[in-house]
């Protein structure tokens, strides 16, 4: 069965606003996108952030790292279902420590996606794949 246009249609508004809040630092706007207990699931760390401190936390942690961090080229497709799959260059500069590591300097771009579990408007879960393991390694496209 297909969803329903005004469904789609506020769905995707509040991605659009989870990823404008993201680049504002504005974790309150953020935590507003997900229904009840917000969860970011990391693929590449394996890191899972579960409740609203450890999301924020997440966040303040990304933006030591990665102050410049945005989003770049966001495309959504929208499933049937309850998901929304985002793919997106994620780009930053680091210049904070990350995951025990120093920070390298280094600018990056690395593509991303993000599959958004809705429940109603809201979005339940986030589970993102695509960031390395060692910001501004060889791993990573050239340098922006």
């Amino acid at each position: 069965m297909a969803m329903d246009d005004d469904l789609r249609a506020r769905r995707l508004a509040v991605l659009e606003e989870h990823f404008r809040s993201e680049i504002d630092h504005d974790w309150d706007a953020c935590l507003a996108t997900f229904r009840d207990v917000p969860r970011y699931e990391i693929v590449a760390t394996g890191q899972v952030h579960e409740g609203a401190d450890a999301v924020v936390a997440y966040h303040r942690a990304q933006r030591t790292a990665f102050p410049d961090q945005r989003h770049e080229h966001v495309r959504m497709h929208v499933a049937d279902d309850d998901t929304v799959i985002s793919e997106f260059d994620l780009l930053g500069t680091n210049t904070g420590g990350f995951l025990g590591l120093p920070p390298t300097g280094k600018a990056f771009r690395v593509a991303v996606i993000a599959v958004f579990a809705f429940d109603g408007v809201r979005h339940a879960r986030r589970t993102s794949a695509g960031l390395p393991d060692e910001p501004g390694s060889d791993d990573l496209e050239a340098p922006v």
